[in-house]
């Protein structure tokens, strides 16, 4: 029997259920003197491609084996945002797909973890500013984070010559990609690795036949998320109703 000070499991009924494992109010990761609450869901079993397309269609989020959508107080910041597969990329995203053609390997493979990737993470956090105070990551918590999993999830890997300079982890549905994270070495800033990746994966959807890549969370505000809108024309999540932007 659970004490007076822990709370009843909460189970999200659904195909498959789901179980609430964490849902509380914290300090929020994106904005400042924001608070946020992201309840985290344990699916029952792993999900269909079918059932994990319906999660990213209402604005689902993957994080390990569970899921999760931002229900803040008083916030509605974080706008879930999909490109459709026929994207047509810019004039400075054309070059940049060249140019990482011309001096890039991709390798497409399951998730892995292994001292170099926990280095790349490490130091695309650090060098970047996306620490947030927290210590460096390990193994077991790069497995935790982005090995373990609930849906079909692939990684690419980017090589060049035959050193790793990136990684990008994916998730696959029945009708899109969803880019759950991309870290990769600093010093290849040159090559903008984050923004050929998502070129990268708009190519598996259209090689797929997918008709969406989802970018996660959009947040006005929030240095390393408004890049997301730079992608044009893109859809977002808004009152429960995908609303497409042209500019």
């Amino acid at each position: 029997m659970a004490g007076p000070n822990v709370p009843t499991p909460k189970i999200v009924e659904g195909s498959p259920p789901e179980l609430v494992v964490y849902d509380r109010e914290q300090t929020c990761p994106y904005l400042k003197d924001q608070t946020a609450r992201l309840p985290l869901r344990l699916p029952s079993r792993p999900l269909s491609p079918e059932e994990f397309g319906l999660r990213l269609e209402r604005g689902d989020r993957r994080q390990g084996f569970v899921l999760y959508r931002p229900s803040c107080p008083g916030c509605v910041a974080c706008e879930p945002i999909r490109l459709q597969a026929d994207y047509t990329p810019n004039t400075g995203q054309r070059r940049i797909l060249r140019k990482g053609d011309a001096q890039l390997t991709m390798r497409m493979g399951p998730p892995v973890v292994d001292a170099r990737r926990v280095q790349l993470y490490n130091i695309h956090k650090s060098e970047r500013n996306l620490r947030d105070g927290q210590p460096p990551i390990d193994e077991d918590g790069y497995r935790d984070f982005l090995v373990a999993t609930c849906c079909d999830t692939f990684e690419l890997s980017y090589y060049r010559d035959k050193t790793l300079v990136g990684i990008a982890i994916c998730d696959r549905s029945h009708d899109a990609l969803s880019a759950v994270y991309c870290c990769y070495d600093p010093r290849e800033a040159d090559l903008s690795i984050g923004t050929y990746s998502i070129l990268k994966q708009l190519e598996i959807c259209r090689k797929w036949e997918l008709t969406y890549l989802y970018l996660g969370l959009y947040i006005a505000g929030c240095s390393s998320m408004e890049y997301k809108a730079r992608y044009l024309p893109h859809e977002r999540l808004l009152n429960g109703r995908w609303v497409r932007f042209e500019k």
